[in-house]
């Protein structure tokens, strides 16, 4: 069988006992057996969100999740704004500019952490101002948004803070309650470690008084739905049964291992792919103040065909790396550190990246890479501890 390890930023690598679950007979969603599974999700989703919220469940991907945060908080021309630093920052602008939203974009530089002066000023500008969209982790750069601090600032006004944690949930810290993070959008297909197929929006009281007021014409996505069939232990529409059914797996397999193990280990394989890139002379695209554990953004060395690297990369090893969107096309590569990515795998990953790199001219010490991540990760073992 021909290998194909996902080193993806989504979807990820799912494990042989979520594959199971997954594989399991489908149930009916209307019956107390799947009553049971909801009720087992939504509070295992509350712990890894770390929120006493609602959770309500939609069968979408994240994209889905988060043009529902859109529709149910605002009205055409209610004032919004959008910190856009990369491709799913203009995912938030697109939504807000399809549903006739007026957004105001504060451009972020890709790369680039968030100048929490510019957010303040955009926000005291404009007490009208309801939402503030936000990426946790823009990975189209492999940069991290420091949520905690925006949060800080937006709750000082009447606006609410909604966050797309698609591919964070899971993989880095995200205390949505403590925080002050109103709605957290995200999906399955990430660090949950799942097919496609499941988005989840989590929702503060204070953010819920909005959709009370939204009079955007919406159905399958209103969430005043979700809310009456999230009090009955339900979902308004069909749901995604045995990606529901598997998440208990997932949920219980984080559960196990206790968020701040799972949060270390995605540290420690970023800081050995971090390395490796490094010693094989390259550079990483994001800074250093805000780069991200989620995945590692590295940039194509000169001279170096960066969309041919990605497909040497998948068609000859078998190794699915990503590379860059929009202006980056081309011109980076994306290696995740999601969900059940393991040391192993990265070591693979790095193995055949040098490979791919040498046979398409670019000169660097054979093995210098890989080198580096495994003495990395033998004196820094798995949760971080030496």
């Amino acid at each position: 069988m021909k290998r194909n390890l996902l080193l993806t930023p989504g979807p990820t690598k799912i494990p042989s006992d979520i594959l199971e679950a997954l594989a399991r007979p489908i149930i009916h969603h209307r019956t107390p057996e799947f009553q049971n599974d909801i009720r087992q999700v939504t509070e295992g989703l509350k712990y890894v969100l770390q929120t006493k919220n609602d959770v309500y469940l939609l069968a979408s991907s994240g994209t889905g999740a988060m043009e529902a945060c859109v529709v149910n908080l605002l009205s055409a021309g209610d004032k919004a704004i959008v910190i856009e630093g990369g491709k799913f920052g203009e995912r938030w602008t697109e939504l807000c500019e399809a549903y006739g939203v007026n957004a105001k974009v504060m451009k972020v530089a890709w790369g680039h952490d968030v100048n929490l002066a510019d957010v303040k000023k955009l926000l005291d500008a404009d007490s009208a101002t309801k939402v503030v969209f936000v990426a946790h982790c823009e990975t189209s750069t492999g940069v991290t948004t420091d949520i905690k601090a925006i949060a800080e600032v937006v709750r000082k006004t009447n606006a609410v803070l909604v966050v797309d944690a698609v591919s964070s949930l899971g993989v880095i810290n995200l205390e949505q309650d403590i925080w002050g993070v109103d709605v957290v959008a995200s999906a399955s297909h990430k660090g949950l470690m799942l097919p496609p197929g499941l988005g989840f929006v989590s929702m503060s009281p204070k953010a819920f008084k909005l959709v009370e007021q939204s009079k955007t014409p919406r159905y399958y996505f209103d969430l005043i739905k979700s809310k009456k069939a999230f009090a009955q232990v339900d979902t308004p529409f069909t749901p995604a049964i045995n990606i529901i059914v598997a998440l208990k797996t997932s949920l219980n397999r984080i559960k196990s291992q206790g968020l701040q193990h799972v949060f270390a280990e995605a540290e420690r394989l970023a800081r050995g792919t971090r390395l490796a890139a490094k010693a094989l002379g390259m550079t990483l695209f994001a800074q250093e103040s805000c780069i991200s554990n989620v995945l590692t953004a590295i940039n194509v060395p000169a001279g170096i065909d960066g969309e041919k690297l990605v497909k040497i990369m998948r068609d000859t090893h078998g190794i699915s790396i990503a590379g860059g969107q929009a202006e980056l096309k081309g011109k980076i590569i994306r290696i995740a550190h999601m969900g059940c990515v393991n040391e192993d795998d990265i070591i693979m990953g790095l193995t055949y990246l040098e490979q791919a790199l040498a046979e398409l001219g670019y000169k660097f010490t054979a093995g210098a890479g890989v080198k580096a991540a495994r003495e990395f990760f033998n004196e820094v073992h798995t949760y971080g501890t030496k």
